[in-house]
């Protein structure tokens, strides 16, 4: 389920939770400028078309710290945001906490 919120360009991208950073780039077509961190539990987050991306591969990371900005896709601001674990897409709404 997609959920729309209300996005600017420039707004401030936040990590999900402690991790690390192991991507950090645009080499993946499709994503635009990317941003992967690894969490315990063998947890992934990504965050892809931020705009300046503020951390570097292997950069330890704390929840709510800001890592990027928010770019677009397409014309439209936005962010594609999606947790994996053991490389699977799962809800992330089980691993937010509530807003």
């Amino acid at each position: 389920q997609i959920k729309k919120l209300d996005l600017r360009i420039g707004d401030s991208v936040l990590a999900t939770t402690n991790g690390v950073v192991v991507y950090a780039g645009n080499g993946l077509p499709g994503y635009g400028n990317l941003i992967i961190l690894e969490h315990a539990n063998s947890l992934l987050s990504a965050y892809a078309f931020t705009e300046n991306m503020l951390v570097k591969e292997k950069d330890q990371i704390e929840s709510g710290q800001k890592i990027a900005t928010m770019g677009k896709q397409g014309d439209q601001p936005g962010l594609h945001f999606e947790i994996r674990q053991s490389g699977k897409p799962v809800d992330p709404l089980k691993f937010l906490p509530p807003r």
